[in-house]
């Protein structure tokens, strides 16, 4: 229990604070980002979504037991890349798991990416005409960002900013 003047807390934060030593020296680590996975439960669908709406170059579309793994990225970007996975390939999730995911992505609520753009207009109304579900109209947000989010064929929120 803390006590007024005594410097401790039930944590003891205080008493640590106190010293003032040197933090550890943090040594930068060369790491991008490679990745990022998206389900899916239509292939074919997304596929098109992501590359005739969004235009996003197809990188590889692997199957494998009825199931598909279509990566894609954008364009000029090699080196970033995401995964449109069958949602619970994964053999060691259960089907109360697989219901839940299901229900998830019915949602919306399972999985979202970040997406920026100089120019949010324009790729606001590319994704609105190619039939994106719109969750939210370019918008100026409290935290000073501007964007607006969209959902993918699968359900994936995608929020696009306006890069700076």
């Amino acid at each position: 229990m803390w006590l007024s003047g005594d410097g401790l807390s039930q944590t003891d934060q205080e008493s640590r604070s106190a010293d003032h030593r040197a933090a550890p020296s943090v040594i930068a680590m060369d790491i991008t980002i490679q990745a990022s996975f998206l389900p899916h439960d239509d292939p074919d669908v997304s596929l098109a979504f992501y590359r005739d709406v969004l235009g996003f170059e197809v990188r590889s579309d692997v199957g494998y037991e009825g199931m598909r793994w279509i990566t894609v990225g954008p364009a000029g970007q090699p080196g970033t890349s995401v995964v449109l996975q069958p949602p619970a390939a994964d053999p060691g999730i259960t089907d109360d798991e697989r219901g839940t995911i299901a229900a998830m992505m019915a949602k919306g609520t399972y999985a979202g990416i970040l997406l920026a753009t100089t120019d949010l207009d324009g790729t606001f109304e590319r994704v609105r005409d190619g039939g994106a579900e719109i969750v939210q109209e370019p918008t100026e947000q409290l935290y000073g960002v501007r964007d607006c989010a969209i959902r993918d064929p699968a359900g994936n929120m995608i929020r696009i900013s306006e890069a700076q």
